[in-house]
């Protein structure tokens, strides 16, 4: 694979320039020649973020508005991954890998006109670092180096305390903000406003609550650039929030939404059927390309007793059955997870965990072991007294089916589950406090892994951090201080597996199912190139590649008027090495 050469290839020892010697602006290899300027995308995003910050609120929907507004200083080929430039012009590393000196890029210019400086990367390199700031994970990488020098408008050196397999990548991928549009506003506030950016977009109408309009800037620096030609192609980008993705469904089938991911399989199966689909304008696709497999489960807070109990949690594992819901509720159209990290495991590398099954009995055990046992007089399971009752945090209907046979099944041996919902900002606050004993949670993956922020003990007691369960482990600890310095990814991913064994046997969450590759629903009007997600991307990736094409939209508004059909496409796309 690509990215296993990259890394291989950047050993720490050797001084480096990026991009490397030779590089030549050229057309990014997976968008299309063909792409044209115009139209609009309306695409579902989710329950509106309780902020439109990515350095504030972590999750996917925050990081494509943000990342529409703000760059990094550093890119990656979207086929090679190698470093390209971006708001800096070039990077050079010392013989050490310690030392990274950033070179701005002349062109880089903020939307009203200032250049992009070295003092625009320090002062946003201060704000997410600054402890008053609560920007979580974000902090972690950036917190390895020492204050970075300003050697000049357009040059910043940064120095590393300890040498990292991730520096380069902390730094090149920092979003850099304009300090003279930010500084002297409480950081924290700095969620829905954000008049002065550098990307592709810039922020138009906002309808709190349901939709946000993206407004394609014509003055946009690196659009005449030819990487960026043949990308960010619609003139607006309207982003539509529901909380309940039944009401998100319903409103792509009556035309008010353009694309749809299809992230339940009972929808994909019984619900793309009938005229719109039959005819084909509904397109229905199913594109398998590289991108990396993250993972989902019930995370369960060790903060609170008795999730403090690594027996409790396996019998809390041992108590959802998996295999029921996938078979009854979702067209056994998933494969269940037996790890935090499926991608390290292949036929040279087969995955040892246990594959927990639903099993009552094994539970029962558990719990007795643990010092349960029944009250006659609340019919509940209890230890010294206090009842055996937990409490769920659910942010919305989506797993309600699922919560309650879960529900149910823990009753049957005593256990009270009692179910709180709230809608995503109110989940989203107690999360970042960790107000809750379980909640559902889902979790992308990057490239390449670093366990640090969800798995170190260190992480367990950031506020707005990625350690949600609370997990504290000496040995995993030990680990993740021996991948730091690892720059050879095939050993690096050696101690993964063995933090992954440890996770298995701990059992932080009870780990659900996934599916590989994206399931996408869309109106057949828009132009695409060859690899409609590129070779890593999901849905998202649609938003930079795809167009509108005005002659596929006369054929479907023609389609729809007189009842013809449209022609066939493919029912997969299966990713091809250009």
């Amino acid at each position: 694979m690509a990215a296993a050469a990259l890394l291989a290839a950047a050993a720490w020892a050797a001084a480096e320039t990026y991009p490397r010697e030779g590089w030549r602006e050229a057309p990014d290899p997976l968008a299309s020649e063909f792409a044209e300027k115009g139209g609009q995308l309306v695409a579902y995003m989710g329950p509106y973020p309780k902020s439109f910050n990515y350095y504030l609120d972590q999750n996917v929907m925050s990081a494509e508005l943000f990342g529409q507004f703000y760059e990094p200083l550093l890119t990656r080929n979207s086929l090679s991954l190698e470093w390209e430039p971006m708001l800096a012009g070039r990077c050079e590393m010392d013989e050490g890998g310690r030392v990274f000196t950033f070179h701005m890029n002349p062109l880089a210019r903020w939307s009203d006109g200032e250049p992009v400086t070295a003092a625009d990367v320090a002062w946003t390199f201060a704000a997410v670092r600054d402890p008053k700031n609560l920007t979580g994970p974000h902090k972690i990488s950036l917190d390895r180096f020492e204050e970075p020098e300003v050697l000049g408008e357009s040059t910043i050196r940064f120095t590393a305390r300890e040498v990292h397999w991730e520096n380069l990548d902390a730094l090149a991928g920092l979003q850099v903000l304009p300090k003279h549009a930010f500084e002297g506003k409480d950081f924290n506030l700095q969620n829905f406003e954000f008049p002065v950016v550098s990307g592709p977009y810039r922020l138009g109408e906002v309808q709190e609550g349901l939709q946000v309009v993206l407004e394609r800037r014509a003055d946009w620096w690196a659009g005449g650039l030819p990487r960026f030609r043949n990308v960010a192609n619609f003139d607006r980008l309207v982003y539509r929030f529901f909380e309940d993705r039944e009401n998100a469904f319903e409103a792509f089938l009556k035309g008010e939404i353009d694309l749809f991911p299809v992230y339940t399989a009972h929808v994909w199966a019984d619900r793309t059927q009938g005229e719109k689909f039959d005819r084909r304008w509904i397109v229905k696709q199913e594109i398998a390309n590289l991108k990396p497999c993250g993972f989902q489960g019930i995370a369960l807070n060790a903060r609170r007793p008795p999730l403090d109990d690594r027996r409790v949690r396996l019998a809390l594992a041992c108590l959802y059955d998996r295999e029921r819901m996938n078979r009854t509720l979702m067209a056994n159209a998933y494969f269940l997870h037996r790890s935090y990290y499926e991608d390290l495991y292949d036929a040279a590398h087969p995955c040892p965990a246990e594959s927990i099954a639903f099993d009552k009995e094994r539970a029962r055990a558990l719990l007795a072991e643990a010092g349960f046992s029944a009250d006659p007089a609340t019919g509940l399971l209890a230890r010294d007294g206090a009842p055996l009752r937990l409490q769920y945090l659910s942010r919305g209907g989506t797993d309600d089916k699922f919560t309650a046979i879960f529900q149910e099944d823990l009753k049957d041996v005593g256990i009270e589950l009692v179910v709180e919902k709230k809608d995503w900002a109110a989940w989203s606050r107690d999360m970042d406090e960790y107000h809750f004993g379980m909640t559902w949670a889902a979790w992308s993956s990057g490239l390449f892994h670093d366990p640090e922020s969800m798995w170190c003990s260190a992480e367990a007691d950031r506020p707005s951090g990625q350690n949600i369960t609370g997990f504290r482990n000496a040995e995993v600890d030990a680990l993740v201080a021996a991948q730091r310095t690892e720059f050879d990814l095939a050993r690096r991913n050696d101690i993964l597996r063995k933090i992954d064994a440890i996770l298995a046997a701990e059992v932080p969450y009870v780990l659900l199912w996934n599916k590989r590759g994206t399931r996408l629903l869309w109106w057949n009007k828009f132009g695409r190139p060859d690899q409609p997600l590129g070779k890593y991307g999901d849905e998202r990736a649609a938003h930079s590649y795809w167009w509108h094409d005005p002659a596929a939209a006369a054929d479907l508004d023609h389609a729809r008027r007189t009842g013809a059909a449209l022609p066939a496409e493919p029912a997969v796309v299966e990713w091809e090495e250009p």
